[in-house]
């Protein structure tokens, strides 16, 4: 039987003790601040010296509370986040001194404006168009803004030097989540695609920075050591399956678990918790450090952007680099932008790579699990 290294476990227990390691942080004196999205540039808050932590809800529970103030036909993340926030069952809703929001999709900016009725909340006005000099000069005076809201908020002064701090760490965070993520371009893998997204996601709730970067690094260390000595958990003839879509923590053991259930192993991940978020790093080279980082963000691959073409470019390259046999698009309920998009997407994967392409709609409830393990099924079987 080949064992796994012990460092999973510990990533799946940070997410178990993240309330409480939440609550010490609070009763330590430390500023927390709640983050919904891959555009949130989390640099200026940890510059602040404050700890971020993201509050996207990944629960099917508060979602009827949700739903007596927000439409049934919304996103599922959408109303799930709302739902913890307004009965008070996320800690992390409850422990943060302030949430930064985004208008990334109408459906959120929505949901903001209720959930600012309740809790300390900044929008940041995300443009729909990375083109043009005028997108760029809102996105960077916006990050300026919440800077500003931070220095206010936390009675705090953040100079040029404690961005380029934050940056640094942040980048070295980036670079060892890409060299744990990059083990998926062995053939065969060296782990499986539900363990990799459980690592990906949970590294969230890690709040001590050193030690968060250190057990990436052992865990990277200890998979390429018992790979390099033959141990295999993968069949050389499975399937790789590339995810993109919307994020998929609400959904990750109904989808991940049921593809590799069903004959295949997921290898990469092109969604906001993975590699489209973590694929650019912030320029330290630059000496204006918030220049750099609102470069970096609003180039981000998100189907919220008017001519999304760094999805069609980072897709092809990952099919390539990831040697990817088929692609399963995961759309949340109700994600218009990413539903719209799925068109376009089908198009490339089938036309250009010539590789098999699947779409998927699906939101929290366990219900169509089965449903989802036959067309997985009859997927893999084609590409076999």
């Amino acid at each position: 039987m080949i064992s796994l290294p012990e460092k999973f476990e510990e990533f799946s227990e940070a997410r178990r003790n993240g309330f409480i390691k939440a609550k010490e942080l609070k009763e330590s004196g430390k500023k927390l601040v709640g983050v919904f999205c891959a555009f949130t540039p989390v640099e200026i808050p940890m510059a602040a010296k404050a700890v971020t932590v993201g509050v996207c809800g990944v629960s099917e529970e508060p979602i009827a509370e949700a739903e007596k103030i927000l439409p049934r036909n919304l996103c599922p993340l959408i109303k799930s986040s709302f739902g913890h926030a307004i009965t008070d069952t996320c800690p992390y809703f409850y422990f943060s001194d302030l949430l930064i929001a985004e208008t990334t999709c109408d459906g959120k900016k929505k949901m903001y404006e209720e959930l600012a009725k309740t809790k300390d909340l900044h929008l940041m006005q995300l443009p729909n168009s990375k083109l043009g000099k005028h997108s760029f000069d809102l996105w960077k005076n916006e990050i300026v803004v919440l800077k500003e809201e931070i220095e206010n908020k936390f009675e705090v002064k953040i100079t040029d030097d404690d961005i380029r701090d934050a940056i640094k760490d942040k980048n070295e965070e980036r670079r060892l989540l890409k060299e744990f993520y990059e083990l998926g371009k062995l053939v065969p893998p060296p782990m499986n695609g539900f363990d990799m997204h459980q690592v990906l996601y949970n590294s969230g709730f890690k709040f001590d920075r050193d030690e968060l970067k250190q057990s990436i690094r052992d865990l990277t260390a200890s998979i390429k050591e018992k790979y390099e000595k033959g141990e295999r958990p993968v069949s050389e003839d499975k399937p790789r399956i590339l995810i993109t879509g919307c994020p998929i923590g609400g959904v990750s053991e109904k989808i991940v678990k049921t593809i590799e259930e069903s004959g295949a192993v997921v290898v990469a991940y092109e969604l906001c918790g993975g590699i489209r978020s973590n694929d650019e790093l912030v320029d330290e080279s630059n000496p204006d450090p918030i220049d750099a980082i609102a470069k970096k963000y609003i180039n981000i691959a998100c189907s919220c952007m008017v001519n999304n073409d760094a999805r069609i470019e980072l897709i092809d390259r990952l099919m390539d680099e990831y040697k990817i046999d088929g692609v399963i698009d995961v759309v949340l309920q109700a994600c218009h932008t990413f539903n719209v998009e799925s068109y376009r997407i089908k198009q490339f994967v089938n036309n250009v790579k010539n590789k098999p392409y699947m779409a998927i709609e699906t939101d929290y409830s366990k219900s169509d699990t089965e449903q989802l393990r036959t067309r997985f099924e009859a997927f893999i079987e084609m590409i076999d």
